[in-house]
């Protein structure tokens, strides 16, 4: 009598591992996915961290200049301790730096001496293209960070935030 064998197909190999492999494939894609969001999102943030810092130091620059003999500032740290009246004032926190590169900001010139605004060094386009509020409008559709500027013109009677080039 010859013995039979109750599972007598063969059995396949290798399938756990194909399986594995495909599993780690698809949580591959699912990770790039969620890098790009990721990225998105920290984008958008550094974005919102440059349009805040550089309006508080167009609103520090024209509190400076309004508040003093008209001359501009040399350098952040003079809005952060303005002691040309004999006593300290503080027309900034500190002295920011700029979100997105993490360097110091570029400075734009004041006519005579000083710096009326700055903007950013980044060559990086803007996610943000519309929508800005009217003291920012002009920095809609601006290809790089670095056209998005914030300065002071007294003699607009308002401040601006973008020279067109």
């Amino acid at each position: 009598m010859a013995r039979r064998i109750a599972n007598s197909r063969p059995r396949p190999r290798g399938f756990t591992l194909v399986w594995c492999l495909a599993a780690v494939a698809v949580m591959g894609v699912y990770l790039m996915k969620v890098g790009d969001a990721w990225h998105m999102h920290v984008q958008r943030e550094r974005e919102f961290e440059l349009r805040h810092a550089g309006s508080e130091i167009r609103t520090a620059i024209r509190r400076y200049v309004e508040n003093g003999d008209g001359s501009y500032p040399r350098s952040l740290q003079d809005l952060v301790e303005d002691t040309r009246t004999g006593q300290t004032r503080r027309w900034l926190r500190r002295p920011w730096r700029d979100p997105i590169t993490g360097a110091d900001w570029q400075y734009l010139s004041a006519p005579g001496d000083g710096f009326m605004g700055v903007h950013s060094r980044s060559d990086k386009r803007p996610l943000k293209q519309s929508r800005f509020p009217d003291d920012e409008a002009d920095m809609a559709g601006a290809s790089t960070y670095a056209d998005w500027r914030f300065a002071y013109w007294p003699d607009l009677n308002s401040p601006r935030t973008f020279t067109p080039r």
